[in-house]
């Protein structure tokens, strides 16, 4: 598998939780002293939270987390927990009567893998963020990841296990890392453009060309909505809010690679970027940077949960 992770950037930490009868998680990505983010939403059927704020005229310039939850819509109060816990370490903004922690959050949709009664919430969140350090290493079914699937697009019969992955390029002292949970209606290749997983149709014991499907038939469609790739590329190059915001548009090109078909109206594709400011970088090659790091983790985020 590909090696690094997103802790390889100094500042940022990873933390997770699941409910196992739910089959759905939290990642929390923690960043105590605030980076530089920016975003790109391609997908039509986005679940979100704070996303506005990281236009690039937008008066807040840092924040102090990402929360990938499962659990859909309802996920997304995992990150008032993620949110309540950071308050509580005095991370934030000082506004005199309290710090104001600046949590950003997507969500994919997992409800139809365990009992949907049981999602994310601000519990979850919280144990997600008490959970984060500098050391984090967990690829596959874990904390988001453990409730996706990919090859969606034919609905969860021909659907594969898929989860969480991440990889680091570096470039003398820059680093890019990527971190992806995969949760899509298309099939992932590898770079040889073979089908990794995908819709797998088990009755001929081969993966099916999703694109070639769609061309002959008019209902291909499976659970519309149920499909999400959230990405977080983080950096330690010193990147301004416009330029974090151009990475994260460049760093969709991996998702474009890899996933086939990929940003349609059935999927809410987001990739956020996190600049920690300690290094001066150009921002183009840490936007190829970045297409290649998340390439590698969507791969890891498929290969590590094959096992299940």
């Amino acid at each position: 598998m590909y090696q690094g992770y997103l802790t390889d950037i100094d500042g940022i930490e990873v933390g997770h939780a699941v409910y196992e009868e739910g089959q759905t998680g939290v990642t929390a990505i923690i960043c105590r002293t605030g980076a530089t983010a920016g975003c790109d939403v391609r997908g039509s059927a986005p679940g979100t939270r704070e996303i506005a704020l990281l236009e690039s005229e937008k008066i807040v310039q840092k924040i102090h987390s990402v929360v990938l939850s499962g659990g859909s819509a309802f996920g997304l109060s995992s990150s008032s927990g993620v949110m309540n816990y950071l308050e509580m370490l005095g991370v934030g903004f000082d506004v005199q009567v309290t710090t104001v922690p600046i949590v950003c959050g997507a969500v994919i949709f997992d409800l139809d893998t365990g009992n949907f009664k049981i999602r994310p919430d601000e519990a979850l969140g919280k144990l997600a963020a008490e959970s984060a350090s500098k050391s984090e290493q967990g690829q596959g079914k874990v904390g988001v990841g453990l409730g996706a699937s990919v090859g969606k697009l034919l609905g969860p019969d021909y659907a594969s296990p898929s989860g969480l992955g991440s990889a680091t390029v570096t470039v003398g002292d820059l680093k890019v890392s990527a971190l992806v949970v995969v949760n899509a209606a298309g099939n992932v290749y590898d770079f040889d453009n073979t089908i990794l997983s995908g819709a797998f149709d088990s009755k001929n014991n081969r993966y099916i060309d999703l694109y070639e499907h769609m061309k002959q038939s008019p209902h291909y469609l499976g659970n519309t909505m149920a499909n999400t790739t959230l990405a977080v590329v983080a950096t330690n190059g010193d990147f301004s809010k416009p330029e974090c915001n151009k990475i994260a548009q460049m760093a969709q090109n991996a998702l474009a690679r890899r996933i086939k078909p990929v940003h349609t109206s059935i999927d809410g594709d987001t990739v956020f970027a996190l600049s920690t400011n300690s290094l001066p970088a150009d921002m183009n090659l840490a936007g190829t940077m970045a297409v290649e790091a998340l390439e590698k983790a969507i791969i890891n985020a498929v290969m590590l949960s094959k096992k299940y």
